[in-house]
């Protein structure tokens, strides 16, 4: 595994633990703020516990796989993003940051896609 990638497994558990404490301020009482809520706690989370099944991969197939799961994951997690901001449930400046994450962990994830399938 290079230091890049290396790198990646602190920063995965790190947007974990941001959407966790994002889940974790919204309204207990408000519907539609608990039911994106989870959607995004299950997404958001999911992208480092993928990413660590990656590197642990038994064959180049296997690891393709499961950084496809990361991208599909971090992607998602970008959807339900939106819909807290679109809702008007999180304020812009909350989201901005984490979006922001997101948005570059989908990059990487591409760019490791990209390179594992040899299409650089």
């Amino acid at each position: 595994m290079k230091n890049e990638e290396k790198d990646l497994l602190p920063r995965t558990k790190m947007f974990a633990r941001r959407i966790i404490r994002l889940y974790c301020s919204l309204s207990k009482t408000d519907t539609v703020a608990q039911v994106l809520g989870k959607q995004v706690l299950r997404s958001g989370t999911s992208v480092g516990a993928n990413y660590r099944e990656a590197n642990r991969a038994r064959s180049k197939a296997e690891f393709i796989s499961k950084m496809g799961d990361c991208l599909k994951e971090t992607d998602e997690t970008l959807y339900w993003l939106e819909l807290l901001l679109e809702e008007k449930i999180v304020p812009a400046a909350k989201l901005q940051p984490l979006t922001m994450e997101a948005n570059e962990l989908v990059a990487i994830f591409i760019t490791i896609l990209k390179k594992a399938r040899g299409h650089e």
